[in-house]
């Protein structure tokens, strides 16, 4: 990988791993109509680091909190009623799904999961799905014959069972094109959570994920030597630094926008891969690395 490379996937990876368009698809297409050989999931993997740094360093007072009074309800039975000690057992219960699946799928995330034709698929499906969750949020917010605004759900009313079904969103997104705060955020629209409720818990939720499938490839790549350091650090820090602004404006946009920007720009994508693979002008296997 040059630096060159490593600069634009670096670019890539800041401004779609908060966005729910999927970042492992933007940077499998990225190589693939780059005509670069595709940097795989673990390059992926690396990167999201530095996006996923952002996000500590931007609810730096949220972890802190929860951090805090989790480690604290572990000896004081008191505390295990805080609402911040208890998001942390929410974020390990969310967790799970996501790192069952990912360690027994490795093979295929690796492999045919990549397939170009499966993540068109991914993107159009998703796309749809998306719209119909802002659909719905949007007619809640406007007082709808169903729900009014002000029954949606905030992080207070988060449970067990929402917390696993929020995991079991974000585990879709082991499968690029689907967006890991595409999945999450829709998952929590459909359950009843305000669109900021949705977004925040998704961020906090992508924390333990991407941390430990982050450290986990460092130690395989170290080991089997197939991941250019230097780009893929600089490819990192890039993602940190425009990860943080993306964040910091998706969060503003999230309150009081609609998705279906997002929605259209996936499902038009989505169909233009699909066609330029049917006319063979793109290989499904494109740009897929030898390793």
């Amino acid at each position: 990988m040059s630096w060159f490379e490593s600069l634009i996937l670096g670019l890539v990876q800041g401004l779609t791993e908060f966005l729910p368009v999927s970042s492992s698809a933007h940077l499998r297409l990225t190589a693939a109509f780059s005509g670069w050989e595709d940097p795989g999931a673990a390059f992926t993997a690396i990167t999201q680091l530095g996006t996923e740094a952002a996000v500590l360093i931007y609810f730096r007072k949220d972890v802190g909190r929860i951090l805090s009074a989790w480690f604290r309800s572990l000896t004081n039975k008191a505390m295990r009623s805080d609402h911040d000690a208890q998001m942390g057992w929410l974020v390990i219960v969310g967790s799970i799904p996501i790192g069952v699946l990912g360690v027994t799928l490795k093979d295929q995330i690796e492999g045919p999961f990549r397939d170009l034709r499966i993540t068109a698929t991914m993107l159009i499906v998703m796309g749809i799905v998306i719209g119909i969750a802002d659909r719905l949020a949007a007619r809640d917010e406007a007082g709808g014959k169903h729900r009014a605004a002000k029954e949606r759900k905030g992080l207070k009313d988060l449970n067990v069972r929402d917390g696993l079904i929020y995991g079991l969103c974000q585990a879709m997104a082991l499968v690029p094109g689907v967006s890991r705060s595409g999945a999450t955020i829709s998952g929590g629209l459909f359950m009843g959570y305000t669109r900021e409720a949705a977004a925040r818990y998704s961020f906090l939720l992508a924390m333990p994920a991407v941390l430990a499938s982050g450290v986990f490839e460092l130690k395989d790549a170290s080991e089997g030597g197939h991941v250019s350091w230097g780009p893929t650090a600089f490819a990192t820090v890039i993602a940190f630094v425009v990860g943080y602004a993306v964040i910091a404006w998706f969060m503003k946009f999230i309150s009081t926008k609609s998705f279906m920007p997002f929605v259209y720009y996936r499902i038009v994508l989505g169909i233009v891969i699909i066609a330029l693979v049917a006319t063979g002008a793109l290989s499904p296997h494109a740009a897929e690395s030898a390793g």
